[in-house]
């Protein structure tokens, strides 16, 4: 029996580095005599990848190793779950595909909630999945160390599952991997790898290039267009509707081009908070009062880069009933089985928006419109209700408003800095009172999760090195998801800034337990003590930390958090009244409304309300609470 301590995995490692990498047989120009972990490595390297995410474990230390003598990036969090949670980040920043190294058994395990959270969040992973020989799947015994059926695991969850149960499928299995995940709608995909492949040897010609394998362009037909052409020069009131798919892509510019040769309003999903370079000025949130109007308004509708979602009313409900049976939709949509589902659309264009952005751009090439006059009454509706909202805010040192906290913290910032926000109340202050226009955004948009900001920003901020700055916006409860992620940062020396609203609650569901059983009702485990220490965990771990208690402080924190240069966490305690109660919180209403089926809302259906909250910010009138 082998039993691995530290200090033998330690002599371990230090042995496969001291053993030279097999020495590859030129053979008419063909690299020949590889180990598996080189063909893989192969095979990611050809599709421009040059990072890894995962845990060192025995069963990836020599593709590891390997990894790093070609230069490539190995990034290893703390736990599996954040692995996959940090891709995203870096997948948002760069788009392109991730892949993640997971262990067998319990490694698997740990990162199911993560592909979870890739499926829902759209982002083309391939996790390739170590697993014990394939002589235990039938292997009739009992306590089988580190083993399960894994790929039950992911039924429904991942769009692939492949296992190598020959080295002769090494490519195919892999190919195949990347085809599905970059086709249609993005997703994870699962390559299983049992240990008794992992010796395998090849002799095959180099890595295909992706365009050798799939389909890596796809541009819309030539009839749709020009469809799409005659009815946007046909327009009276065109609208641009973007989704996060414009930004992950990177089509910033491209799209950019686009809307200034329509010269419409922008309206952004609920799922983007950044604007395109040079469109602050005619850039609305759909959720919004301006962007409710600019919706009802419009008589075509180019939408690009989103999913048409429950949050956005399904381009049905809400805000678009006004004008629905006269309104045109033009949709750039990857997968064509999404047409029609969630509303009818007029002109259908399946492609990738990375070809149909500027194939539409160059159509369009005679298109002269001037922006509507409406557009300055909808920006001052937009600027006023932002101007009100801080106007309500209190000034006072102490205790700090939620909101006041939105506004010191967030007005030093750079103009490139890349936005990740997370929690629950205090993200809706962090939203609705940015004091910079970040030209990247990211969240939790369509799994409505929480916890997910810091392993998001240690993956954006991977993406970006020190070029620019990602500034984590959160509150305490989704902090503490995964508050290990700080040695991660500080061991990459990632420069990212967090400020953290602490209120030392889950504050929405206070709030909740008080909207349904009273503002006198016990909150049981809805809070926790006072002693949390947020900047003294970032100091233990390497990081720059300060605790700030008092509003006069908190941009000189800011300040110095920045030229630290280091990872940096500003504990900042907030008012435990204001996270605990939906009076007030912006966007409340809005919120209720993204739920698209009409009587829908969230909480315990036919539960009565206790003292309904009434006012700016939200009601919650017929429902429990949320």
């Amino acid at each position: 029996m082998v039993i691995f301590t530290a200090d033998s995995l330690m002599f371990y490692h230090q042995l496969l580095r001291e053993i030279p990498a097999p020495k590859p047989i030129e053979r008419n120009g063909l690299m020949t005599t590889q180990m598996m972990h080189e063909r893989l490595l192969d095979l990611i390297q050809a599709e421009g990848i040059d990072t890894l995410f995962g845990i060192p474990d025995p069963s990836f230390f020599a593709l590891f190793l390997e990894a790093e003598r070609r230069g490539m990036e190995v990034v290893s969090p703390h736990h599996e779950q954040a692995a996959a949670l940090a891709a995203d980040g870096f997948f948002r920043m760069t788009g392109k595909p991730v892949v993640l190294c997971m262990n067998k058994g319990p490694g698997v395990g740990n990162v199911a909630a993560g592909a979870n959270f890739l499926r829902k969040e759209n982002v083309p992973a391939v996790f390739i999945m170590a697993q014990r020989q394939r002589f235990y799947e039938q292997h009739v015994r009992r306590g089988k160390m580190q083993y399960m059926s894994q790929p039950p695991m992911f039924e429904g969850v991942m769009k692939y599952l492949g296992v190598i149960e020959y080295a002769e499928q090494t490519d195919g299995i892999i190919h195949e991997a990347f085809r599905q995940a970059m086709t249609g709608v993005p997703g994870p995909t699962y390559v299983e790898l049992p240990l008794g492949v992992m010796q395998a040897k090849f002799d095959l010609p180099p890595a295909l290039p992706p365009h050798r394998y799939r389909l890596v362009r796809q541009r819309a037909d030539d009839i749709s267009i020009s469809e799409a052409v005659a009815l946007l020069e046909q327009a009276q009131n065109p609208l641009l509707l973007l989704g996060q798919g414009v930004f992950v892509s990177r089509q910033h510019e491209a799209a950019a081009q686009l809307a200034a040769k329509l010269n419409c309003p922008i309206l952004l999903s609920n799922a983007v908070e950044a604007i395109l370079p040079g469109m602050e000025g005619r850039t609305f949130a759909y959720s919004s009062e301006a962007g409710g109007q600019i919706a009802a308004a419009s008589d075509v509708v180019l939408a690009i880069g989103t999913e048409l979602g429950e949050a956005l009313n399904y381009g049905r409900g809400h805000a678009w009933k006004a004008g629905d049976g006269k309104r045109k939709w033009i949709y750039v949509e990857r997968d064509a089985t999404a047409i029609g589902v969630n509303r009818p659309i007029d002109v259908p264009l399946v492609g990738d928006l990375r070809d149909i952005i500027p194939q539409l751009s160059d159509a369009l090439a005679s298109l002269t419109r001037t922006l509507p006059a409406k557009i300055a009454e909808w920006a001052k509706i937009r600027d006023d209700a932002k101007q009100a909202l801080t106007n309500r805010v209190p000034t006072t040192s102490q205790p700090i408003h939620t909101g006041r906290l939105a506004i010191e913290a967030t007005k030093l910032l750079p103009d490139d800095t890349i936005l990740v926000r997370d929690g629950g109340a205090s993200s809706m202050w962090f939203s609705a009172l940015l004091q910079w226009t970040p030209p990247d955004a990211m969240w939790s948009s369509n799994w409505g999760a929480i916890g997910n900001g810091l392993p998001m920003a240690v993956g954006a901020q991977l993406a970006v090195g020190d070029k620019r700055r990602v500034a984590l916006l959160t509150g305490d409860s989704a902090f503490l998801f995964h508050i290990s992620e700080l040695e991660t940062a500080v061991r990459k020396k990632l420069p990212l800034i967090c400020v953290v609203a602490v209120d030392h609650a889950w504050g929405i569901e206070a709030a909740s337990y008080k909207a349904n059983f009273g503002d006198n009702t016990p909150t049981p485990e809805a809070r926790w003590g006072d002693d949390v220490r947020l900047d003294k965990t970032a100091q233990s771990f390497g990081a720059h930390g300060e605790y700030v208690d008092r509003v006069e402080d908190i941009a000189p924190a800011v300040e110095r958090a920045l030229a630290s240069g280091k990872p940096a966490v500003l504990h900042v305690e907030v008012d435990k009244a204001i996270n605990s109660t939906f009076a007030g919180i912006p966007g409340f209403l809005e919120f209720r409304n993204w739920f698209g089926e009409e009587g829908d809302f969230l909480g315990v259906p036919g539960a009565a309300t206790a003292n309904a909250v009434a006012g700016p910010g939200g009601s919650t009138a017929n429902s429990s609470g949320y």
